[in-house]
């Protein structure tokens, strides 16, 4: 991957966004091909760990974005 020289941060940070987002999404598709019944075997319980994972991941990534760095502290 060739780094452009004059892009800002803001595209920077489009083209790695796009490119990791349609990684991810991607992926999840493929994760999505263990649902055929005919092929694999698998209880909910799996299920259920499986998305737990996923979740969580999802909501550590999701609060980077949301945190305040600096805020203080107050009751």
């Amino acid at each position: 991957m060739t780094k452009l020289n004059n892009e800002t941060p803001e595209e920077r940070f489009k083209r790695i966004a796009e490119l990791r987002t349609n990684a991810v999404l991607d992926r999840l598709r493929i994760l999505g091909n263990l649902s055929n019944r005919q092929m694999y075997s698998y209880s909910e319980e799996d299920i259920d760990k499986i998305f737990s994972a996923i979740t969580k991941q999802i909501k550590e990534v999701r609060a980077k974005f949301n945190s305040r760095k600096g805020e203080r502290f107050k009751l």
